[in-house]
């Protein structure tokens, strides 16, 4: 899977933004499953690879087999849906106060969050396995997308703050650089009462950040060497990924990352904690069904052992297990 995944990376268009890359999604996937209770824990367990490299299938369904379909489930445009007081509730609500165009444009990330909970919980419900792992993977990567700030604005690159390039440097290099030191332990999953409510919160408490993001940007950039911010080659051009876009130099990555006092390390712990609750939650709608017949009991009884070591590296802030491919 993750050869695939390189080759078909490779072979994107060249200014793409992949929402906190495979780093990123991958360890918010894989951690979110500690935060389980048994006997949900054991069951993901049982499936914990798949988890963890299915987190970035949404962005391959994106970029890479062009689905149409796929690019406004990812963000939301806040600024421009108006007053958050005003805002549809519903997917249902959103196509009768906007045409698909509009919504195309400026995104359906919460409402698509929530029609996801509808069918994971489906899923739950009739027991059906296959469809439990993918959707619940989906859903992760959007949870994941959803404690993104770039990902709720319309200013999602700093093309309008001339800031070109500060989203794949927040949500895919520096968990890069960063991300191996980050601690990946979270509370116990809780159980959400109000889906939507809580939808919304996770959406506006991320948005809520974009400010301050783009301002320690801004500030390191005016008193950062021009000619030091981007990594060079050797006639001193800036050096390109391999998605088209200039490499920030390792030492403008560490002051900015700094700067954000643990911004990046918080949202993805953030994302964790809702993936984790999300998950819980459709299965405690669904009746908390038993799930330990859907796989072998020889499969769970082998799990048993390298459940307990990597939980206990988990609760510790480490995860193991996980090889993400280089996005830089």
């Amino acid at each position: 899977m993750k050869k695939l995944l390189l080759i078909l990376c490779i072979a994107l268009p060249s200014l793409l933004l992949i929402s906190w890359g495979n780093f990123g999604h991958e360890h918010i996937n894989r951690s979110a499953v500690f935060a389980l209770p048994a006997p949900l824990q054991t069951f993901f367990y049982n499936h914990i690879d798949y988890i963890t490299q299915e987190a970035t299938v949404p962005d391959l369904r994106k970029y890479t087999l062009s689905d149409k379909s796929e690019n406004p489930r990812h963000f939301i445009d806040l600024e421009n849906y108006g007053p958050i007081d005003s805002m549809p509730k519903t997917m249902e609500e959103a196509k009768k106060k906007h045409d698909d165009k509009f919504l195309q444009s400026n995104g359906i990330l919460p409402w698509y969050v929530e029609d996801l909970m509808v069918k994971l919980t489906k899923a739950f419900k009739e027991k059906k396995k296959t469809e439990i792992l993918f959707i619940a993977a989906d859903l992760g990567h959007y949870l994941g997308d959803a404690n993104m700030p770039l990902h709720t604005s319309a200013n999602f690159d700093g093309q309008k703050t001339d800031q070109k390039g500060i989203h794949s440097l927040w949500e895919a290099r520096l968990p890069e650089i960063f991300g191996k030191n980050y601690n990946y332990f979270v509370a116990d999953a809780k159980f959400i009462d109000d889906v939507p409510k809580e939808t919304w919160r996770i959406i506006n408490a991320t948005h809520s950040l974009i400010d301050t993001l783009l301002l320690k940007d801004r500030q390191l950039r005016a008193k950062f060497p021009e000619d030091k911010i981007f990594k060079t080659d050797s006639d001193g051009k800036p050096l390109k990924n391999k998605y088209g876009q200039a490499v920030f130099s390792d030492e403008y990555a560490k002051q900015f990352h700094a700067s954000l006092n643990g911004m990046v390390e918080k949202q993805m712990r953030a994302s964790v904690t809702a993936a984790a609750n999300f998950w819980y939650t459709a299965w405690v709608n669904a009746g908390k069904p038993d799930l330990s017949e859907l796989d072998p009991s020889e499969l769970t009884k082998r799990n048993i052992k390298p459940l307990e070591e990597e939980l206990q590296l988990w609760k510790q802030g480490k995860l193991f297990g996980i090889e993400s491919e280089k996005e830089f």
